[in-house]
C-alpha cells in the first residue's frame, strides 16, 4: 500500500491547491509533506517526504521501504511500534533518508508492540539504513534479512540522514539462518550521516552490524542484545567514540556466540579492499561475569577475525566469559604483531586471567603472551579485578552505572565510555519491558 492512501483530507486538499497554482503559472509551494494521522498503520512503500509527528504512536506492519527519493522525518517524542504478528522493519533505500532527531527528553522509540511486560527479543525486525559508500565487494551487494535490496557504490560522503536521541527496543528476527535484521544495519552508509545517541536494547541479533561504508558514530549503546553487539565486516572504515556493550547474563543466542565486538574484512578472510578497519575510542563491554544464571553461549569481548584490522583506544574489557581480547586467523594476527592493528591505553580484565589475551597462533613470537606483552607496552593495562578498573556499578542489569569512581584506574587513564559526564542521562531506558507506550 502507498503511503499516500493514509493522508489525511487536509492535507489532500494542500496537495489539490499546490496543483492549482502550479496551474496558473505561479511559482508553486514547496512540495508538501504528508503526515499520517498519529495512530496510523506505517505498511508497504514510502514513495515521497513524511513526516511522523511528536505525540504520535504509528503502527509498522511488514517490511516498510523508504523510496529513493524519499525523506522520512521521525520527530522528538514519536513512537513507532511493530506489529507482532506481521513483524515490521524499516528499510531506508539508498537514495531515500532517515531525519529522525530525537532529544534527551524525548527520545525517539522503535518498539515492540506487545504489550507492556510481555514484549521479547525477536518482536519485530528492526532498522536498516542503505547507502552509496563503498564497501569491498566487487558487485553491489544485498543487505541480510531478506528484504532483496542492494546497497554500496562509490560516495564515501553519502549522506542517509540522521539518527540523534534514539532507541530500539526487541528487534531482530531470522529471514534465514545466517540473514538476519538486527537492531540497527548499516549498509554501505556515508560519513555524511549523523549518528549520535542511539540504543538497542534485548535484540534477537546484534545490536549494531556494520556492512562497509564510511559512517561516524559517537554516543552507542548495546544493551542486553543475544548476539554481537557491534559487528563490522566488509571493509568498514567508519570512527566511533563513546560506546557501551553490555552482555546480560541470562541472554545469549543459544545458535551462535555473544560477543562484544566481531568483526571480518570479509567471511572468507579475503585481501579485499578497502580492508575492513573500525576506529574505535572509549569503549566500555561489560560482561556476565560470572553471575548466576550465565548462558554458555557468551563469549569474548573482542573477536577480531577473518583477516580484519582494527584501531582501538581507551578501552574497558571486563567480565567477559570466554576471553577478553581475541585475534583469530593468520592475517588478523600479523597485522597486529606488524603495528597495523593495534589497541593502546585500555584496561583489560578477564575472569580467568590466562585469557585475558588471546593469540589463536598460540606459538611465539604470536602467542597470546606475546599479544599480551605488545598490548601493554601500547599503554594497555591488565587488570586482576573488575574492583581494580573502578566502575560504579557496571553489572546491575536494571541501572547500570558506568561511571568511572574517583581516583579508578577508570578516571585517572580516561578509559571506557565515560569520562566526567553519564551522557546516557534521560534518555536511555535500561528496563523497557516496563515502559508505557
Amino acid at each position: 500500500m502507498k503511503m499516500q492512501r493514509i493522508l489525511p483530507m487536509m492535507l489532500v486538499g494542500a496537495l489539490a491547491i499546490t496543483t492549482m497554482l502550479t496551474s496558473c503559472g505561479k511559482d508553486p509551494d514547496p512540495t508538501p509533506t504528508p503526515t499520517p494521522t498519529p495512530e496510523a498503520t506505517l505498511q508497504g512503500d514510502i514513495t515521497e517526504n513524511m513526516t511522523l509527528e511528536t505525540g504520535g504512536k504509528y503502527t509498522l506492519k511488514g517490511y516498510v521501504y523508504v523510496k529513493s527519493g524519499a525523506t522520512l522525518t521521525i520527530q522528538a517524542g514519536t513512537v513507532i511500534k511493530s506489529d507482532i504478528v506481521d513483524k515490521g522493519a524499516l528499510i531506508i533505500e539508498r537514495g531515500a533518508k532517515i531525519m529522525a532527531e530525537g532529544t534527551a527528553s524525548a527520545p525517539i522509540v522503535m518498539t515492540s508492540g506487545a504489550a507492556k511486560g510481555e514484549r521479547r527479543p525477536g518482536d519485530w525486525g528492526g532498522l536498516i539504513i542503505l547507502g552509496k559508500a563503498p564497501t569491498n565487494r566487487s558487485t553491489e551487494p544485498t543487505i541480510e534479512g531478506g528484504v532483496g535490496k542492494q546497497y554500496g557504490g562509490t560516495d564515501a560522503n553519502d549522506n542517509s540522514g540522521v539518527l540523534k536521541y534514539v532507541r530500539i527496543e526487541y528487534a531482530g528476527i531470522a529471514a534465514e539462518p545466517g540473514s538476519e535484521i538486527n537492531g540497527v544495519s548499516f549498509g554501505g552508509v556515508g560519513a555524511g550521516t549523523t549518528v549520535e545517541n542511539v540504543m538497542v536494547s534485548y535484540g534477537n541479533d546484534d545490536a549494531f552490524e556494520f556492512f562497509g561504508g564510511t559512517v561516524n558514530c559517537k554516543n552507542m549503546i548495546a544493551f542486553s542484545c543475544l548476539d554481537d553487539d557491534f559487528d563490522f565486516d566488509y571493509g568498514y572504515t567508519g570512527t566511533i567514540n563513546n560506546a557501551i556493550s553490555f552482555k546480560n547474563p541470562v541472554w545469549a543466542d543459544p545458535g551462535d556466540a555473544a560477543n562484544g565486538i566481531e568483526a571480518d574484512n570479509d567471511g572468507s578472510g579475503t585481501d579485499a579492499t578497502p580492508n575492513t578497519h573500525p576506529k574505535l575510542n572509549n569503549f566500555t563491554m561489560v560482561g556476565p561475569n560470572g553471575a548466576a544464571g550465565t548462558q554458555a553461549n557468551h563469549n569474548l569481548g573482542n573477536r577480531w577475525r577473518r583477516n580484519v584490522e582494527f584501531t582501538c583506544n581507551k578501552f574497558i574489557i571486563m567480565g567477559h566469559q570466554k576471553g577478553g581480547f581475541s585475534i583469530e586467523s593468520d592475517g588478523t594476527i600479523d597485522k597486529t604483531f606488524a603495528g597495523t592493528s593495534k589497541i593502546s591505553n585500555s584496561l583489560i580484565h578477564n575472569a580467568d586471567a590466562a585469557k585475558a589475551y588471546i593469540s589463536k597462533d598460540g606459538v611465539a613470537p604470536k602467542s597470546s603472551a606475546d599479544l599480551k606483552t605488545l598490548c601493554e607496552a601500547n599503554g594497555c593495562q591488565t587488570m586482576a579485578t573488575t574492583d581494580e578498573i573502578g566502575l560504579t556499578d557496571p553489572f546491575n542489569v536494571d541501572a547500570p552505572n558506568f561511571m568511572p569512581k574517583s581516583g579508578s584506574k577508570a578516571a585517572t587513564t580516561g578509559a571506557g565510555a565515560m569520562t566526567t559526564t553519564d551522557w546516557t542521562a534521560g534518555w536511555a531506558s535500561w528496563t523497557p519491558n516496563n515502559n508505557d507506550y
